[in-house]
């Protein structure tokens, strides 16, 4: 959603608020809201996909309801082959802690389709990532993660449905984002098949510290011929 939404109107009237002298002044508990909301116009508030099946959206993770949930999906060896998160609850906390104390440029989120927590996604500004440093990064390029929780969700096209719907939820409610970008392990072949079937191109092959990846680019333009 565009930063001028009533989400962060409402934040930045609290932020200002008048003290008892009648002067503005800055309420550093919003900080994070309005950090939120000028990186990544605040996935919180962008609402609703439909996908085959059933209504998608993303809600951002707090630690204190679900983080016995993402443990043991970080403790799933499918996943653990890819995310190296695998361990005590402390591994995962510390994982999403990083980004709930930084600036917001990256958003943990849980995936709930149909009401139901089953993925987790990490929303970022790819332009603000070493990402950056692989491509030629165009400003409010929006990256995303994913790992699908439940093993039951798995092998029968859902990744597919649910990028396409993330990065369709980025285009309509980040209109200064021209392209989703992400770079999943190249070894992973279902999960690559995925970005490429929900309408993702790989420009390259890159290196990075964890990985070879195959940097993948959604392009708002084609976003109607796909």
């Amino acid at each position: 959603m565009p930063s001028t939404d009533s989400h962060t109107d409402a934040a930045g009237r609290a932020a200002e608020a008048p003290d008892a002298t009648g002067e503005s002044r800055l309420d550093a508990g919003l900080l994070p809201l309005l950090a939120e909301a000028d990186l990544l116009d605040s996935p919180a508030g962008w609402g609703t996909a439909t996908t085959r099946s059933g209504a998608f959206r993303l809600e951002p993770v707090r630690l204190d309801r679900d983080l016995e949930l993402l443990t043991g999906w970080m403790n799933d060896p499918e996943v653990a082959a890819y995310w190296e998160l695998a361990g005590p609850a402390a591994t995962t906390a510390a994982h999403v802690r990083a980004q709930l104390a930084g600036d917001s440029r990256s958003i943990p989120c849980l995936g709930l389709l149909a009401g139901t927590p089953m993925s987790y996604w990490e929303i970022y500004r790819a332009d603000l990532d070493p990402i950056a440093r692989h491509y030629p990064a165009r400003p409010h390029d929006t990256g995303i993660h994913l790992l699908i929780g439940d093993g039951t969700n798995r092998g029968r096209g859902l990744g597919t449905a649910l990028l396409r719907a993330v990065a369709d939820l980025v285009f309509d409610n980040r209109p200064r984002c021209t392209r989703v970008i992400a770079e999943p392990d190249i070894g992973n072949t279902p999960s690559v098949s995925a970005f490429v079937n929900s309408g993702f191109r790989c420009f390259k092959e890159i290196d990075l510290p964890e990985k070879r990846a195959a940097l993948m680019i959604r392009e708002r333009a084609l976003r109607n011929l796909l």
